[in-house]
């Protein structure tokens, strides 16, 4: 093995649906003078003959990081789709390696190349990858007059996809469904949705999504209807809700403790906020994980992790909270457990019903100061042949910065 190769010793390649002629002369020369290629046997056909020992990359993905790492000081070429990083490849690979280890020449994505197609905005479009996804990451995004680009895993998954947005009440949505974008097997064919009749679509695979229909469009803002959650009546209810997300205040990439979490609903709401924000669910009873974790997943964010168990006997490890919400389990324990593991400037906020947890939130704000707010809302209700109001049960909300 050859110890005097410089960095970087690996270099991610893009190859496109065209092969050798897709590829610039910086591509070529890495593949000239490598010592080793790496890549899926689909990308390793589209190649010309190899001076060098080729590695077809195993299935699952993640084998084959570490056959590659084991090839340190070589010069060695990966071959990944199109850009490798925008859905691709290549960052999970460079999470295991130093900057200047690594280079990367990337082709056009085929983000890219179905816009050119197309005529779409890019910045406009919501570009998703799908192949690895459920198809419920849709659902944030399925509007009128809407654009998606999706990459899917196979031919089989365009039919999959057709049928979701029909039962999403989008069955009138159109399809472009187009095949090895910028190669020779090159296909771009349209339908609507409720009238896909294509069964010979092949893999590569994007498809086009220009939404239509009458389905139901998720709100953006907190405080979604309640009717959007499965429940079993453990629910922060949607004014309450709302005002509970505007107390927590999720910035992007933040990370939220839901502690009592019932359905779910707070951290759902959480997650929408930003893409990159996450979000560990805490509650006691399975059948409610269970739950939360199905409405996470019909609402998009099936990143929701969830641990089954009752704090502050059960926390998450790993990486503290930059907020914490209490909607159930509330106990002078777990305030107390809190207040010495987490640091200053987390956000916490609790909800109380009862009169026993209103009287601790209390008294903890006398001693920790923040924000105390007593929330209060009727409904109108039939009142004999009239109507009248009919009171919630209320709720006193405690905000406060450790």
């Amino acid at each position: 093995m050859a110890d005097t190769v410089s960095s970087p010793w690996l270099t991610i390649i893009g190859v496109g649906e065209d092969g050798v002629n897709g590829l610039g002369p910086a591509a070529q020369a890495a593949l000239a003078k490598a010592e080793m290629v790496m890549g899926p046997a689909r990308h390793l056909a589209l190649l010309p003959a190899l001076r060098c020992p080729a590695i077809e990359w195993p299935v699952p993905f993640a084998d084959g990081i570490a056959v590659l790492l084991a090839q340190r000081g070589r010069r060695v070429v990966m071959l990944a789709s199109g850009d490798p990083f925008w859905f691709g490849a290549g960052s999970s690979v460079t999470l295991a390696l130093e900057r200047e280890e690594w280079t990367a020449i990337p082709a056009p994505s085929t983000f890219t190349l179905a816009a050119a197609r197309l005529g779409w905005p890019l910045q406009d479009v919501a570009c998703l990858g799908l192949h690895a996804a459920p198809l419920e990451r849709l659902r944030p995004h399925l509007a009128p007059e809407r654009r998606v680009l999706a990459l899917l895993r196979d031919g089989d998954a365009v039919a999959t996809l057709a049928d979701y947005l029909t039962r999403q009440g989008f069955g009138p949505s159109t399809l472009h469904v187009m095949e090895a974008l910028g190669g020779p097997r090159e296909r771009v064919r349209s339908a609507a949705a409720d009238g896909l009749l294509f069964a010979d679509v092949a893999h590569p695979v994007a498809v086009g999504i220009e939404c239509a229909g009458d389905g139901s469009t998720l709100p953006l803002t907190p405080g979604r209807p309640d009717d959007w959650f499965a429940s079993d009546g453990q629910l922060t209810k949607s004014p309450v809700r709302a005002l509970t997300m505007s107390a927590l205040a999720p910035r992007a990439g933040d990370l939220l403790w839901d502690i009592g979490a019932g359905s779910g609903s707070v951290g759902v709401e959480w997650l929408l906020a930003h893409p990159a924000n996450r979000a560990c669910a805490i509650e006691a009873d399975p059948v409610r994980v269970e739950r939360a974790r199905a409405n996470a997943t019909a609402l998009g964010v099936d990143r929701l992790d969830l641990l089954t168990g009752a704090a502050p006997d059960v926390l998450p490890n790993g990486p503290v909270p930059d907020a914490v919400f209490i909607g159930g389990g509330l106990s002078d324990a777990l305030l107390e457990t809190l207040w010495a593991r987490l640091p200053a400037g987390t956000r916490l906020v609790a909800n109380a019903v009862t009169l026993e947890s209103e009287a601790l939130l209390i008294r903890w704000h006398g001693e920790k100061a923040g924000s105390l707010l007593r929330i209060e809302l009727a409904d109108a209700a039939p009142l004999g042949t009239r109507r009248g109001w009919r009171a919630r049960y209320p709720v006193v909300q405690w905000s406060v910065v450790l």
